[in-house]
This record gives structure tokens, C-alpha cells and sequence, in this order.
């Protein structure tokens, strides 16, 4: 039975290049010995195994074959949330240890789940630098099969509840928690953070509210401001069928500006206020909403508005519908929806929004049908692409020309498609470009325990160039290294299994080897050192 799982793991690992890791076992043993030892009879640098081509002839690596890290990477700081951890933590890339962490639970936050999170720049981060971190908790705790007395000992009460929004400061020695923007604002949201291009401020978002709000960047001793606050209801054409028909069959999408309340000045939106599911759609989970798995108060008029990420050009923001396969670009300078862009294949392209009303501001958007649902989604670090995945019901990447100054002309240009990414998995799921542009890094998710993988995608063909297979369960987000040498692609987010960095060239898309990362890590940004880096920080991509 354990020989079978083995192969079997190793069937799914591989893909569509399982005949050519056969064919090349010998080779995929590890790492090939140098015949030369230095004086001491310690063996000189392993020499890696070439690329083997798959049925599709596209070379791949099997990474799980390669070991620890052992070159210079640079003056970097490293920065990863750990999740189930309770906490985030900071790693010294030149000296390969961990500056700085932070755990929430010190704080009072009996159920943080450390999300994701963005770093503003800094000329020297060894000196200081300060990031915005989400959290979830609540019923999230739940989601991952634990064997977990907290919710009968009351720990998901009011202090649980999670969806904090966490500014920290690291000082050149600790890490200090200097505001809960949830607590200032009353916006609490627990799901993707993105810094501005021009790194004044940051928009962060959740899938179970469908809320979205954009923030200033306040001093270290000031509180911080909402400037705007969007949510996000789907009213289906169909309100009586199944729910799986509530979005295939289409309906209208309604965008409602949300107003301060007058007597406190602050939203009523902290913890599990305003949630229409109860617990968040994890990777694929859309399907859950249509089958009826994942209950809540109103999971039928569910968009999935669960991020945010930015043009660099610094006026434009595109808002990211899971459910609906959509983003819509929102004007930063006048905080209003300019149109939305619609991602299925052979759906439309770009589609009007119209307001409806004001006080609130309510706009409208129809679409005839949602043929898929969508994850993550991105800009090139030039602003003259945008693309998002589509996944399940369609498995690809919708790629739109973005070189026009009006987003009303963006148009979808072609797919990245690849024979394997078929049905709920292998599935395309997080994206980031190299420093140069050239290419797309886009993260490959297989259901637990198996390994994901990632491939490479040359941006002027739109066509994978390489894969790499059986990095480690569960990748998630990727980060690249600002001199344009390396990428880091994060692993295990959601499991308690392996968890880890695998590390390749951005230039020779040439395997480094793994980096030890503690606590099941969902997210990775490298800390930029100029604002220029932030077109390829957690600010353009997800």
C-alpha cells in the first residue's frame, strides 16, 4: 500500500510529465554527485539534473528532489504570515535567520489566523520597515479538520472573531503592533492586502462580507482612515432554481457605496458582522456555494469580492468577484466603477456599469450568464496586461490588453491554457511577474496531501515555457527578489503537512533549492527598498 501511494502522489505530482520522469529516473534521483571532493573529502557543489520534457514538450523539473538553499540571495527581508501560527515573522535572507516575528495572540486575539499581508517600502528595512496584516478567525478555525475544543470553551466570542486588520512596525529589533485598523475604522476584513503604487495608502478586502475598502497610510502615532468602501450583492435573473443556476444563469451585479455612520464614525463591520457565509471559500470552495456546502446568512447573493489589486499607473484599482468572474475598475480618483472586465471565454469582454442611484451610490452591472468561477488575478509590472484564472468550470488565464488610458478599451487578447489544468484540479491560482516583465510565474494548486507545482509563462507569447513540479502541498503566493535574480514560491497555506520555500531563477528559470519556513505559511512579500518595487510587490498581483 505505502509503494502505491508513493507512485500514485507521484502520478499527480508529475502530470503531464509522468512519462518523462520514468524515462529519466535515474536521472530524478537527486541531485548527481561531482566526481571531485575538496581536502577535507567533503563532497564539492552537487551538480543538478537537467530538465525533462513532458508529453506536452515543455521541460520540467521535479523539485522535490533538490535540498536546501546554499547560495547568497541577497540582502533581502523576508516576510510570511503563518497562518494557524497566530502570527507573522521576518527572515534575514543574507544570514539565513529569522529577524523578527509577532504573535496576535499576545495581544488579545484568541483566534488569529494570520492571512496575508503587504510591506510599504523602506531604503533600509534592516532599520525599520512597516506592513498591514489581515486576520481571519471565527468559524474559519473549523475549516481545517482539527480535532479543536475552541469553539465549546467560547474562544470565537467577540474576541475571536477575527478579521482584524493588524499595521505593524519592526523597529531594526522587534516587532510591534502599532493599530487594529478593523478596531479605528469599524471595517473588519480578513482577506487580501495590497499596497498603493505610490505607496500611500493600501485597499484590503473579504469574500464572506463581499466588503472592500481603501485606507490612507497614517503616521505611525495616527489612526488610519477609510477613504472609500464598496460592497458587492449578485441578485440572480433566476431566484427561485438551484443555487448552482443562482449565477449560471445570470443576473445583475449591484456595487453600494457604504457610508460612515454619522454618530460614531465608524462602519459596523468588525468580527463576523456582515458576513454572508459562514466560513471563507478556500481554494476552489466556490463549488461548495453551489452545491449548498457552505451555509450563511445570504450565500445566494454571494460575489465572492475577496481582493483588490492595482494598475501601476496609480488611477486605476480592479476589484476581484470570484463567483462572478469579473473585476471591476474603479477610478481612485474619483472612487467610481469606470467598467468591469468579464473573464469566461466566450463571454464578453468589458461591460458597462450604470448608477442606479446615489445616497447611497449604487451601481449596476448585468451579465446574461457566469460560465466559471474565478481565483486571483493580476497586473504586469508596465500596467499593459491585466489577467485573472478562471477555474473549474473553465480552467485558464484571461489575458486583456491594458495599454489604453480609457479602461473602457481594455480588451481580453488570448488564454494561457495547458493540458492538464482540467476540472477542480490542477488548477492555475496565484500569479507574479519577473522584475524585467518577461515572464509570468503562475502557482499550480493539486488537492492535499499531493504536491503543487508552478510554470512559467513567456508574456509575449502567452504560451508556459517551463514547469516545476512536486515543489510541496498547497503553493500559494510567489515574491521575486528586486535585483531580478530569484523567485520565491510559498507553500502549504492551509495544511498542517510540509511547509516550505522553493527558490528559482527569474533569468534562467534554474532550480536553487528549498528554504525552511515555520507555521504553514499563506502569503510571502519581499520588503521593497524603493516605491518603484512595488509594481512587483504585493501591490499589482495576487
Amino acid at each position: 500500500m505505502t509503494e502505491w501511494s508513493l507512485n500514485r502522489r507521484d502520478f499527480l505530482g508529475l502530470s503531464g510529465g509522468f512519462a518523462g520522469a520514468l524515462l529519466g529516473s535515474q536521472t530524478l534521483g537527486g541531485f548527481v554527485p561531482s566526481a571531485h571532493a575538496d581536502s577535507a573529502g567533503a563532497s564539492a557543489k552537487p551538480v543538478p539534473p537537467p530538465d525533462l520534457t513532458g508529453r506536452d514538450g515543455i521541460p520540467f523539473v521535479d523539485c522535490s528532489k533538490y535540498r536546501a538553499v546554499k547560495e547568497d540571495l541577497g540582502r533581502y527581508i523576508y516576510l510570511a504570515p503563518e497562518k494557524l501560527g497566530g502570527g507573522s515573522h521576518a527572515v534575514d535572507l543574507y544570514q539565513g535567520k529569522t529577524l523578527a516575528w509577532i504573535s496576535y495572540w499576545a495581544y488579545g486575539d484568541t483566534c488569529p489566523i494570520s492571512h496575508h499581508l503587504a510591506a510599504y517600502p523602506s531604503p533600509d528595512p534592516y532599520q525599520g520597515f512597516e506592513f498591514v496584516n489581515s486576520t481571519q478567525g471565527g468559524d474559519n478555525i473549523l475549516i481545517y479538520g482539527l480535532n479543536t475544543k475552541i469553539k465549546d470553551r467560547g474562544l470565537l466570542d467577540r474576541f475571536g472573531q477575527g478579521n482584524h486588520i493588524y499595521r505593524v512596525w519592526f523597529d531594526g529589533h522587534e516587532m510591534q503592533l502599532v493599530e487594529d485598523v478593523a478596531e479605528s475604522t469599524g471595517i473588519g476584513l480578513g482577506v487580501h492586502t495590497v499596497i498603493y503604487p505610490d505607496a500611500t495608502g493600501f485597499a484590503c478586502a473579504d469574500g464572506q462580507k463581499d466588503v472592500c475598502a481603501f485606507f490612507n497610510r497614517p503616521g505611525l502615532q495616527e489612526k488610519t482612515r477609510v477613504l472609500a468602501a464598496f460592497r458587492a450583492d449578485w441578485v440572480a435573473r433566476n431566484r427561485t432554481g438551484s443555487l448552482e443556476s443562482n449565477w449560471l444563469e445570470g443576473g445583475t451585479l449591484r456595487l453600494t457605496r457604504l457610508i460612515t455612520p454619522r454618530e460614531t464614525g465608524k462602519f459596523q463591520l468588525e468580527g463576523t458582522a456582515g458576513n454572508k457565509i459562514d466560513w471563507e471559500m478556500v481554494p476552489m470552495a466556490e463549488n461548495l456555494v453551489e452545491t449548498g456546502q457552505l451555509p450563511g446568512a445570504d450565500p445566494r447573493g454571494l460575489s465572492g469580492l475577496d481582493a483588490v489589486v492595482h494598475h501601476p499607473g496609480n488611477r486605476y484599482s480592479a476589484v476581484i468577484l470570484r463567483m462572478v468572474s469579473s473585476a471591476i475598475i474603479v477610478d481612485r480618483t474619483t472612487f467610481e466603477p469606470v467598467c468591469v472586465l468579464h473573464m469566461p471565454e466566450g463571454s464578453p469582454g468589458n461591460l458597462p456599469t450604470t448608477k442606479v442611484a446615489t445616497q447611497p451610490d449604487t451601481w449596476e452591472v448585468r451579465f446574461d450568464d457566469i460560465k466559471c468561477v474565478e481565483h486571483e488575478a493580476g497586473f504586469s509590472p508596465d500596467g499593459r496586461r491585466f489577467t485573472m484564472m478562471n477555474n473549474i468550470q473553465q480552467n485558464n488565464m484571461a489575458v486583456f490588453d491594458t495599454s489604453d488610458p480609457d479602461p473602457r478599451q481594455w480588451k481580453k487578447i488570448t488564454f494561457v491554457k495547458d493540458a492538464t489544468w482540467t476540472g477542480e484540479f490542477p488548477s492555475p491560482f496565484h500569479l507574479c511577474f519577473s522584475m524585467d516583465g518577461s515572464k509570468m510565474f503562475v502557482s499550480v494548486l493539486y488537492p492535499k496531501p499531493h504536491n503543487s507545482g508552478c510554470c512559467v509563462v513567456d508574456t509575449k507569447t502567452w504560451k508556459i515555457i517551463k514547469k516545476f513540479h512536486n515543489i510541496g502541498p498547497d503553493c500559494q503566493t510567489m515574491s521575486v527578489t528586486y535585483d531580478g535574480k530569484y523567485v520565491f514560491q510559498i507553500f502549504s497555506g492551509f495544511q498542517r503537512l510540509s511547509a516550505g520555500v522553493f527558490v528559482y531563477r527569474q533569468d534562467t528559470l534554474d532550480p536553487v533549492g528549498y528554504l525552511p519556513n515555520f507555521g504553514g505559511h499563506h502569503d510571502c512579500v519581499i520588503v521593497p527598498t524603493r516605491v518603484e518595487h512595488l509594481r512587483n510587490s504585493r501591490c499589482t498581483t495576487l
